[in-house]
């Protein structure tokens, strides 16, 4: 049951802390198998690389990308997909918040025939109210506008069988949401359930603006219904204006010696007018930089260097 190979594929971004302590943690688990560790830097300023160098140095199965600079975690996963050779691929970060000791569990299910095993949160210790309520938030939305179903409370601690790998592989759009793409060909899926840690040393490298662009990213990779809701806001604003022309030519006619300044009316309509306009033409263009990027055609990111590869 064993005669396969396991791909673990770890981003790390200034993580010279957590290596040690994930690899204490992950090795005892993934030794059982045959295996190979692929650590993807993406363009650390710490000791993270010379960490892990070391670690490499005795073990060749223990891999390393290097980026030239930071070009995302997303980035990170997919140059990561497309190093690894392994039947069954694992994604799991670097800050120990994920329990690498689910990982046979995992295993278990893909030789049942799952495709895809994702481990799904069932707590969450560490983060703020605010995180969890704005992460509930925005699978509530993208499901709402993506016709592609994404499940909630799991992130990129996942199992993907080489099938999979292969398709998401295959795919060059930029710029990925891989958790999207995962989702989107309909892969057999199956789950284990966790309770996720607080994070081991450091600090979380996705503040509000970064998760916000990376929701922004995966509403508009897999969905056109925000270009339609402009629509229905442009009519909607149309319709209140021509009542409002219906409502004064009515009460001139009914009401002749009414005097109305109506500027208060006008500054309203103003803002209101305005508002719909800005946030239409910001939807556009969102859609129009996303061709941008593809017409540019740019590598997704840059090597550095390669260890054991």
């Amino acid at each position: 049951m064993n005669n396969f190979l396991l791909s673990v594929i770890v981003p790390v971004y200034n993580e010279e802390n957590n290596i040690k302590p994930l690899f204490d943690r992950l090795f005892p688990i993934v030794k059982k198998y045959s295996y190979e560790i692929i650590f993807v830097d993406d363009g650390s300023t710490d000791k993270t690389v010379n960490t892990i160098k070391k670690i490499s140095g005795k073990n060749s199965q223990i891999k390393l990308i290097s980026f030239y600079r930071n070009f995302s975690h997303q980035m990170a996963l997919s140059a990561g997909y497309e190093a690894a050779c392994g039947d069954a691929v694992i994604t799991i970060d670097a800050d120990l918040q994920d329990p690498p000791e689910i990982i046979d569990k995992m295993i278990n299910k893909w030789q049942r025939g799952a495709k895809i095993v994702y481990a799904k949160r069932q707590e969450r210790q560490g983060e703020s109210f605010f995180k969890l309520g704005t992460a509930s938030l925005f699978y509530k939305l993208i499901n709402f506008l993506s016709d592609t179903p994404i499940p909630s409370e799991v992130g990129d601690f996942r199992l993907l069988d080489k099938t999979v790998v292969s398709y998401l592989n295959s795919l060059k759009e930029r710029p990925s949401f891989l958790r999207g793409l995962v989702a989107w060909p309909g892969f057999p899926t199956e789950y284990v359930y966790f309770k996720r840690d607080k994070r081991f040393s450091g600090e979380t490298h996705y503040g509000f603006f970064k998760m916000l662009n990376f929701a922004l990213d995966g509403i508009m990779s897999f969905s056109t219904k925000p270009l339609r809701l402009a629509t229905y806001f442009g009519f909607m604003s149309a319709s209140l204006g021509f009542l409002g022309i219906v409502y004064e030519v009515i009460k001139k006619i009914l009401y002749p010696e009414s005097f109305v300044t109506g500027w208060i009316g006008l500054f309203i309509a103003v803002l209101f007018i305005g508002g719909i306009q800005l946030m239409t033409i910001g939807i556009i263009g969102e859609y129009v930089g996303k061709i941008y990027k593809e017409i540019q055609n740019r590598p997704k990111y840059l090597i550095k260097e390669r260890i054991n590869i």
